[in-house]
C-alpha cells in the first residue's frame, strides 16, 4: 500500500470511528483540520496516555496515529505521571525514549519544567493533546503554561487539540493570589476555572502571562459538538489516583486535603472517594492505605483511618451543587482531636491559592461565610474568562 492509499484510508477510518458516536468530537480527533498544518514540519508532541484518537472502543494513540500518516514527529514532552501516566503524584520523571517508537520522550516533570533552546531546536511546532480535570493545581495546566513560554521565547509554533473538561459546568473556589504562586497553581484563577485546555491556553496568552507578557502563536483546534455543561465522561483515567468519574468530581474538594492530615484514600481501591484520619476515631467507617502502583508512600500508610465513604455519590449530586463542598475541610479540622496546629501543612496555602481559606477555617468561620468571601473575586474572573470561551457556557438542561 502506498503512502497516500495509506493516509487515505487511516483518515477514512477515523472519520467513520467518529461518525458512529451520537456525542461529540475531540480535537485530536479533526485529522483534517490540523494535518494540512503539520505538513513539511517537525513536530514536538506533549502528550501521555490520555492522547487518544478514535473511537473510544478502539483507540489510537495521537503519536501512533502521527507518525502512520507520515508526520515528521521528532519529541515526546510529557507532564506529571509522565508518558504511560503511571508514576505517583510528585514523582520525578526521568527523559528517555520511547520503546515503541523510538522517539525521544522528554519530562517536564522533575528537575526540568520547561523546555530550553537545545529541547526546541529541532523542532518548528509543538501539538498539546493531554485530558485535563479542570482544576488549578492539576499539573497539566501548569506544564502547558511552560511550554508556551518556550515555544514564544524561540519562536516556535503551538497548537492545542482540545478536549472537554468533565469539570467545565461550574467555576468556584477561591482565585489564587500572585503571592502563593507555584506549580500547583500559577496563574490568578480560581480552584474550579470551567474552561478547556484550549480556552485556558487562549487566557493565558490573552492577559500576558507568560514571563515578561510575550506571547506564543497560539491555534486551538476545537471540540465539535460540545458545551460547559456537556457530561463528558473520560474513556481513560486521566491519573493513577482518579480511576473513576467520581473521583474526577470530587478531585477540587478533597485535594484540599492533601495539605493536611487528612487522608483522602490515597493507597486504598478509592483514592479521592474517602476521607479519614487514625485521629478520628467516633466515625464508624474506616480504611487503612497500603503501598501500592500510583501511591508507594501514601499518608497515614498501615494505619486505621476513620472517616467517610464519598464513593456512592451519583453524578445527579455533583450537578446540582456545582461547587466545591467546603463543608467537609471545616466539619474535620473542628472533629480533630490531636494539636489544630498538627492539621494544616505548609502545602494546603499553595493548593488554595491563599492563606486566607485556612486562617478562616482556623477562626471557626462557618462555610457560608467562607464561600461569599469568594464572590467578588470569582464575579471578576467570570468577566476575564468571557472573553476566551470558545463553546456555549452553562446551558442547563
Amino acid at each position: 500500500m502506498n503512502n497516500r492509499l495509506l493516509i487515505t484510508s487511516l483518515l477514512l477510518f477515523f472519520t467513520l470511528s467518529i461518525l458512529a458516536q451520537d456525542h461529540l468530537m475531540m480535537g485530536a480527533d479533526q485529522l483534517g483540520e490540523y494535518l494540512p498544518k503539520l505538513k513539511n514540519k517537525k513536530i514536538g508532541i506533549a502528550t501521555n496516555h490520555t492522547g487518544i484518537v478514535g473511537h473510544p472502543q478502539n483507540p489510537k494513540h495521537i503519536v501512533d496515529t502521527l507518525l502512520a500518516l507520515g508526520v515528521d514527529v521528532r519529541a515526546i514532552f510529557t507532564p506529571e505521571h509522565g508518558f504511560r501516566g503511571e508514576a505517583d503524584a510528585g514523582a520525578s520523571i526521568r527523559s528517555g525514549k520511547d520503546k515503541k517508537t523510538g522517539l525521544p520522550i522528554i519530562s517536564l516533570y522533575g528537575k526540568q519544567k520547561k523546555p530550553d533552546a537545545k529541547d526546541l531546536e529541532d523542532i518548528d511546532l509543538i501539538l498539546f493533546d493531554i485530558q485535563d480535570v479542570g482544576a488549578r493545581f492539576y499539573t497539566y495546566i501548569s506544564t502547558m503554561h511552560y511550554l508556551m513560554e518556550a515555544c514564544a521565547e524561540n519562536n516556535k509554533s503551538f497548537i492545542v487539540l482540545d478536549r472537554p473538561n468533565p469539570n467545565g459546568f461550574y467555576v468556584d473556589g477561591p482565585v489564587l493570589k500572585p503571592e502563593f504562586t507555584s506549580f500547583v497553581g500559577m496563574h490568578p484563577v480560581p480552584i474550579v476555572h470551567g474552561m478547556t485546555v484550549g480556552e485556558y491556553a487562549q487566557m493565558i496568552n490573552g492577559e500576558k502571562w507568560l514571563a515578561g507578557g510575550i506571547q506564543c502563536d497560539l491555534e486551538v483546534i476545537k471540540c465539535n459538538r460540545y458545551y460547559h455543561n456537556f457530561r463528558y465522561k473520560l474513556p481513560i483515567k486521566p491519573s493513577p489516583n482518579l480511576p473513576n468519574m467520581t473521583a474526577i468530581y470530587l478531585y477540587p474538594s478533597l485535594c484540599l486535603f492533601e495539605g493536611t492530615d487528612i487522608s483522602i484514600g490515597r493507597g486504598t481501591n478509592s483514592p479521592f472517594q474517602v476521607i479519614g484520619s487514625p485521629d478520628i476515631k467516633a466515625d464508624r467507617f474506616h480504611f487503612t492505605p497500603q503501598s501500592m502502583d500510583g501511591a508507594k508512600n501514601p499518608k497515614h500508610k498501615g494505619e486505621k483511618c476513620y472517616g467517610q465513604d464519598l464513593s456512592e455519590l451519583r453524578e445527579e449530586y455533583f450537578v446540582n451543587e456545582r461547587a466545591i463542598n467546603i463543608e467537609w475541610l471545616v466539619s474535620y479540622y473542628n472533629k480533630y482531636k490531636g494539636d489544630k496546629e498538627d492539621f494544616f501543612n505548609s502545602y494546603f496555602d499553595k493548593l488554595a491559592g491563599t492563606d486566607q481559606l485556612r486562617q478562616q477555617i482556623e477562626a471557626g468561620k462557618n462555610p457560608k461565610f467562607i464561600k461569599s468571601s469568594w464572590q467578588e473575586d470569582l464575579e471578576k474572573f467570570m468577566s476575564i474568562r468571557s472573553k476566551y470561551l470558545l463553546y456555549d457556557d452553562f446551558r442547563f438542561n
